[in-house]
């Protein structure tokens, strides 16, 4: 039987939503220190990572920052148990908000999930901040705040933040190759709001994506994001383990040369990799 979509605003156990997370200081905070950074657009493949035959090389579809660790898309991403090595590239640590903020989200975290939900070692260490809006392209408006069905491999349950315009969120179940538009549940995620999910039922057996985000609130937010105008900022945190974290400077040569681009082009902006393009030498 196809599994029915329950209602938004009715969250179904194992989930966790709370739409205030973000107190109106903490959210001002943010976006004084969202102000100094400068997000980079990445390509999905690389010289020692080409696009897999009938595939050609692509632009990700809006540009990211990534804190304590940096998973950069021509590296492939972290995917255990194989793929674990020279994907996570030390990055940023927290900044004093999001550090407070994600104590409680962890705390919150803990209390909600146990046994094998819970690896022994579980704390919230990396933290991609996507930017969803809409391309500048010639003279049109390229929406892409969209994120299609995938899966977080990274152990653990997964926290996410959202700032801005609300996005529809949804749970898809895949039964078979290739079908996978069997809404389980979806909600919508607000400005301010927090989402956790985790388990074998939300985190492993299901897909998520968000279908869409809204216009209605009129937000744009006034970022270093050159040719896109930014509606909705969200922060996803995850863990993944320390040993799989590796400093740019300890990369091979070639996994290093393929992203040495991004980590000139972050370095004109960021001490911390400023510092890791010197260690480099």
């Amino acid at each position: 039987m196809r599994p029915s979509p329950r209602r938004p605003g009715s969250i179904p156990g194992g989930l966790h939503y709370n739409p205030a997370f973000v107190t109106p200081a903490e959210r001002a905070e943010i976006l004084t220190w969202l102000g100094q950074l400068h997000p980079i657009w990445e390509q999905r493949y690389s010289a020692n990572n080409p696009p897999p035959a009938g595939k050609e090389q692509r632009w990700l579809l809006r540009p990211v920052y990534w804190l304590g660790n940096w998973q950069f898309a021509c590296l492939n991403y972290y995917h255990p148990p194989k793929g674990i090595k020279n994907r996570c590239v030390a990055a940023e640590q927290f900044p004093p908000v999001l550090a407070r903020l994600v104590a409680k989200v962890e705390a919150i975290a803990r209390g909600m999930y146990r046994g094998a939900d819970m690896p022994e070692k579980w704390h919230l260490n990396t933290c991609l901040v996507n930017y969803y809006g809409s391309r500048q392209e010639n003279e049109k408006r390229i929406d892409t705040a969209r994120v299609g069905e995938h899966k977080d491999f990274e152990p653990g349950p997964v926290a996410s933040i959202s700032l801005g315009e609300r996005a529809f969120f949804q749970f898809i179940s895949s039964r078979r190759p290739g079908t996978r538009d069997e809404v389980v549940f979806q909600q919508w995620l607000g400005d301010c709001s927090l989402q956790i999910f985790g388990g074998e039922r939300w985190k492993n057996r299901y897909f998520h994506r968000v279908q869409r985000v809204e216009r209605k609130a009129g937000e744009k937010f006034e970022l270093h994001t050159e040719n896109f105008e930014t509606r909705r900022i969200n922060f996803t945190f995850r863990y993944v383990p320390d040993e799989h974290i590796v400093p740019f400077c300890k990369l091979p040569p070639g996994p290093r040369d393929d992203v040495r681009g991004y980590i000139i082009q972050l370095a004109r902006h960021s001490d911390f990799f400023a510092s890791a393009l010197s260690a480099q030498g």
